[in-house]
């Protein structure tokens, strides 16, 4: 199983770029989106499935706003659309799709950066998902949880740690719950392969042009695994060379 995660900061302006066409390279097997802004009816999703995807949708209430999306080459055995948890389920933020005895689940995680409320609301929110996540693993040991992290959790994961210690997405509470959540048995699928390789990002800043012409970026977008799946994970990369959104495509195989 190929599997590639990616917020596209919206579809139907991704799609505009080439996404589709991207698409038409066979990149995986199954594509996790995050931050789609749209709904289903209001894309052009027969192109996609033309290409061979399933599609699953879940977006948020708010038009625009969240939401994220699953095509899939390889059929689901089962899929559900949400966590249960009102506030997560109406910004759209949580798909699950089972693949026999493997789950998959994509998640767009909550950013901090307009202010106090919503900063307080990530922290609910990582504990609430992180119940779930547990709760989940004790019929479906198997996981993999593809998204927009919105954390980068060490520092060889952001290109200025020192200028952003006090900056939503690398502040020491959000790092300390990376902490907490790689130790409960969660792997970082691209560590396993690059421990400490540096440069290695996956979201740039919009406001100046030249910061992902320099590379000065953050990786927030993580696929993790369960620890019953380390020993089938073959390969993990991120593509920073394309280019539909402020975010590129993270990658992982697993045999």
């Amino acid at each position: 199983m190929r599997v590639i995660s990616y917020n596209v900061n919206g579809i139907r302006s991704a799609i505009t770029k080439g996404f589709t066409e991207w698409l038409q390279t066979d990149p995986a097997d199954v594509i996790c989106l995050q931050e789609t802004k749209a709904h289903k009816e209001n894309v052009n999703y027969a192109a996609i499935e033309a290409l061979g995807y399933h599609t699953y949708w879940f977006s948020a209430e708010k038009k625009g706003y969240s939401g994220v999306a699953v095509f899939t080459k390889i059929e689901p055995t089962a899929s559900f659309f949400g966590n249960g948890i009102m506030q997560s389920d109406a910004e759209g933020r949580v798909i699950r799709l089972d693949f026999g005895d493997i789950t998959l689940v994509n998640a767009y995680f909550p950013s901090g950066t307009t202010g106090d409320i919503r900063q307080t609301y990530k922290y609910q929110w990582l504990d609430e998902f992180q119940v779930y996540l547990e709760t989940l693993r004790e019929t479906r040991p198997k996981l993999i949880i593809c998204g927009d992290y919105n954390i980068a959790h060490r520092e060889i994961d952001i290109h200025d740690p020192k200028g952003n210690k006090n900056s939503s997405g690398f502040l020491p509470e959000e790092r300390a719950w990376m902490d907490q959540f790689l130790a409960r048995g969660y792997v970082d699928t691209l560590r396993h392969f690059h421990p400490d390789e540096k440069g290695m990002y996956s979201w740039w800043s919009q406001r100046f042009p030249s910061v992902r012409l320099q590379n000065k970026g953050w990786r927030i977008d993580y696929i993790t695994v369960t620890e019953p799946l380390r020993s089938a994970l073959k390969d993990a990369r991120i593509y920073p060379d394309v280019k539909h959104s402020d975010h590129c495509p993270i990658y992982v195989e697993l045999a």
